[in-house]
């Protein structure tokens, strides 16, 4: 039987929206933020040739710098401000977390709680500072190198590092703030605007060479069934759950025996969601980005490593293809479903897996379980994100769709889904509350006594 809580999400309806003043609030708060991300994407790096850079996207745009502009929001397109986009501080939010699974003093700060949660962030965001600066300066070198900006020199370079850092600083504050203060997810509702502005622009670019007679008409209702296909897919593994079942022991409190009841332990077929490919397609882009400004002149090392590693060459999608699944592996096995302390919670709460002892036993029994659905949950990812790498390489589609992007655009969207019902559902709570809390005042409220003559 149904819970009360279950029944009530059955029975939410979408207009309770309109009673929800705070749910809206953080709805239209959130849009306001994504707008201004919008309009950073548009504001241009101080020094750049924008005719030239123009010039050298209309070139470069097909293949690799489209694939740049999709998770940039084609501020890489327009060398904006936010050019860097959000990538810098997901990529140091992954590397202090997986360090502080492995480092005994981050793991012992991890477990302080609230204080040891905001220091955590702060060394986050200095992480952030770091890998920022990196990569802007190998942006901004790769730009002098291939003739984009107007006066080349060191106060070029220190302006165009210093506008990217900020630039990636101030999504990483809009991203708190959404989280905070909006509908949550920040940081993912940004890549998720960024990849879904590019999408009307590349699909328009897709049909148009489709008229022109450029791609096949087979080819374009094949890209369409695929586009449709990796989508029902990733909903399915997204939602895909293995239930291990856990029973509790009868217990007595006070003089009252409580009956033992049963639940299920749900383990995810991909408990990491989208974090490996974020963290691959991350680590691959930056001598992507490197290579696509600095053009004919990248050095001998850069050179051979795009001409084994470039996109759609066979040790790039080896090398991609590696790194999803470990990256699978490792984040579930050391932050998102660590067995050693589910298996000590159930120890703690008196629950067990029937036919398995607590403790060590119920640990390497979760392990096997997680190990063997990860074969299949890493197995789904480096599909989705190998896939239309192949077709796009084989092909010749002329503008970048990568399954790292379908899977970002499906997740966070079922994320943010969840978000709202879990706001409305909260706010249907509080209208019972009062509704009872005032019944019960009228109930309670002693009667007047009769005047007296």
């Amino acid at each position: 039987m149904a819970s009360a809580a279950e029944q009530m999400a059955a029975n939410l309806s979408w207009a309770a929206l309109g009673k929800a003043t705070d749910l809206r609030q953080r709805i239209f708060f959130t849009i306001g933020l994504l707008m201004v991300y919008r309009l950073g994407t548009y504001i241009p790096v101080p020094g750049i040739d924008g005719t030239a850079l123009r010039e050298f996207m209309d070139t470069a745009g097909q293949g690799i710098g489209g694939m740049l502009s999709m998770f940039t929001g084609g501020a890489i397109k327009r060398m904006g401000i936010f050019a860097l986009g959000i990538m810098p501080y997901i990529s140091a939010s992954i590397i202090i977390q997986l360090l502080a699974s492995m480092v005994p003093a981050l793991e012992q700060m991890k477990k302080e709680g609230e204080q040891g949660r905001k220091r955590m962030n702060q060394w986050t965001r200095y992480a952030t500072v770091a890998l920022a600066t990196f990569q802007g300066y190998g942006i901004a070198m790769s730009i002098q190198a291939g003739g984009l900006a107007h006066t080349p020199g060191l106060y070029f370079t220190l302006a165009c590092v210093v506008t990217l850092v900020g630039g990636t600083m101030f999504l990483m504050w809009l991203g708190e703030q959404i989280t905070a203060r909006g509908i949550g997810n920040g940081t993912s509702l940004i890549i998720f605007v960024g990849i879904v502005a590019e999408i009307p622009a590349a699909l328009a670019q897709f049909l148009s060479q489709g008229r022109a007679g450029v791609i096949s008409t087979p080819v374009i209702v094949g890209v369409i069934v695929m586009v449709v296909a990796v989508i029902a897919a990733v909903v399915f593994m997204e939602r895909a759950l293995r239930k291990i079942h856990i029973q509790y022991p009868r217990r007595q409190v006070g003089m009252k025996v409580y009956d033992g009841g049963s639940s299920h332990l749900p383990i995810k077929v991909n408990p990491a969601g989208v974090i490996p490919a974020i963290f691959a397609s991350s680590l691959l882009l930056l001598p992507v980005t490197i290579s696509t400004f600095s053009g004919a002149q990248t050095g001998p090392i850069m050179s051979t490593i795009l001409a084994y590693f470039g996109p759609g060459q066979p040790l790039y999608l080896l090398f991609f293809v590696a790194m999803i699944v470990f990256f699978a592996y490792f984040y579930t096995a050391n932050v998102s479903f660590k067995t050693e302390d589910v298996a000590e919670n159930l120890k703690s709460q008196n629950g067990f897996i029937p036919g398995i002892r607590p403790g060590k036993k119920t640990e390497e029994y979760l392990e096997y379980v997680v190990n063997r659905i990860l074969v299949l949950g890493s197995g789904y990812l480096a599909l989705v994100c190998l896939f239309p790498e192949i077709l796009r390489d084989t092909f010749a589609i002329p503008f970048y769709f990568g399954g790292t992007s379908v899977l970002i655009v499906v997740s966070v969207t079922m994320d943010t889904i969840n978000q709202i019902q879990s706001h409305l559902l909260a706010h249907q709570y509080e209208g019972l509350i009062e509704k009872s809390n005032l019944r019960g005042k009228k109930r309670t409220s002693a009667p007047k006594a009769p005047a007296r003559r």
